[in-house]
């Protein structure tokens, strides 16, 4: 690797798109991490902001990138745990985290571009790069502290193993698709005309699936607009609501008492991100499936909302954590729990379309659903395909994280 670098690449969502009970006027973003070598070939990984910031995430990426420059690709990710290991815990920027914000984020470019550099260099697919890969080799790619209480790497080999029974059989998805489930017929600042019609036009798409977003301050406002979503879309189609992080408890409480009666496939995000007890006490109040893992930030915060037994979904985000690397554990971890994997995807899915088929192929996670975004589609030099309602399976070399301009 010959050079590294960061660029700061934002976009302006309009129309009310992509906005939630907290982000009125969203600004998708991505730090980029590009890694140079000496052939053609570039390594390049994204991290996911909201606009304002995204600088600080690249100026990290620079301080971070001294511990990979100079290193073949293939002989550091023989050992990549380590390597992982001393970029988290390099001793002053963790003092900024650890392990979480401006810091980390920085860290999931760079080890995304280094999967996607890896995957390149061998002409492959990442879904396909990870899962041909023997188990040890797999292993050697995580950093296994912090969670071994819960996750020990020969668990973590024993798990891997045992998926591979079954592995040849689960395969066929490749063929099929994975299934998707389209996040953007509800975005909070749509009307409810628009919503309406939004509702038939993803049914007509394939799509069976789909998300609305709640969380305002007019709760009536919620309940109707969650009523009118399921009168619309019928009794078999698989609904879920946002909150975004919005409800106290108490009002996590009311709130989701008042949507169970809709049927909900899950709540997504009632409370405070960091809250484990708080997820716990709602569990305890109301029978009803919850979801997140999109603000959550490292494995040490999985592993308490996974012991704490209050999630039914979780949904890591590979571009919020650190990187595949993380994801991949996080992972292994959550399949120990028998707790599904359903990424949130900051990176419009360009990245977790490959994640998701290694998750259900390689660790025999349910193949459930992955979220759809398209508002970026026209940025990547080979966006996500949806078809019917599923993600085509992509035959392209690395991760999915060219931009079209740089």
């Amino acid at each position: 690797m010959k050079k590294v670098f960061a660029l700061d690449k934002r976009y302006q969502l309009n129309d009310g798109a992509g906005s939630d009970a907290v982000h009125s006027t969203p600004n998708y973003a991505y730090a980029v991490c590009i890694i140079k070598t000496n052939s053609n070939i570039e390594g390049i990984g994204l991290a996911f902001t909201l606009g304002k910031g995204n600088d600080l995430v690249c100026k990290a990426i620079e301080h971070l990138s001294s511990h990979i420059e100079g290193k073949e690709i293939n002989e550091m990710m023989r050992s990549f745990g380590s390597t992982y290991k001393k970029m988290a815990d390099d001793p002053s920027y963790r003092w900024l985290g650890p392990h979480k914000g401006i810091i980390h984020l920085a860290l999931a470019a760079i080890v995304n571009a280094c999967y996607d550099l890896w995957a390149k260099s061998k002409g492959q697919p990442l879904w396909k790069l990870l899962i041909d890969l023997p188990s040890e080799e797999l292993i050697n790619t995580l950093d296994f502290s912090y969670i071994e209480d819960v996750l020990t790497r020969p668990e973590a080999l024993q798990i891997l193993n045992n998926a591979n029974k079954e592995k040849a059989a689960r395969k066929k998805i490749l063929e099929t698709g994975y299934p998707g489930y389209d996040t953007s017929v509800g975005w909070f600042n749509y009307e409810d005309e628009k919503i309406a019609s939004n509702i038939k036009d993803t049914m007509d798409s394939g799509f069976t699936a789909m998300k609305l977003k709640v969380g305002g301050l007019d709760y009536k406002r919620d309940i109707r607009r969650a009523e009118m979503i399921r009168k619309i879309a019928g009794d078999n189609a698989t609904i879920m609501f946002d909150a975004n992080q919005q409800w106290n408890l108490p009002q996590a409480i009311s709130m989701c008492e008042s949507l169970k009666m809709l049927n909900p496939y899950w709540i997504e995000e009632p409370l405070h991100p960091d809250d484990v007890y708080g997820h716990v006490e709602l569990a305890k109040e109301v029978d009803i499936k919850l979801a997140l893992g999109e603000h959550v930030p490292n494995k040490v915060l999985f592993k308490n909302f996974l012991q704490s037994g209050s999630i039914t979904f979780n949904q890591v985000d590979v571009v919020r954590v650190g990187g595949i690397s993380e994801f991949i554990l996080i992972s292994l971890m959550s399949k120990k729990f028998n707790i599904p994997v359903v990424p949130h995807v900051g990176d419009m899915g360009q990245i977790h379309q490959h994640l998701v088929l290694f998750n259900h192929i390689a660790l025999d996670h349910p193949a459930l659903f992955l979220e759809y975004i398209p508002h970026l589609s026209s940025y990547f030099k080979n966006p996500a395909c949806i078809e019917n309602g599923h993600y085509r399976t992509p035959e392209f070399p690395g991760i999915g994280s060219d931009l079209l301009t740089y």
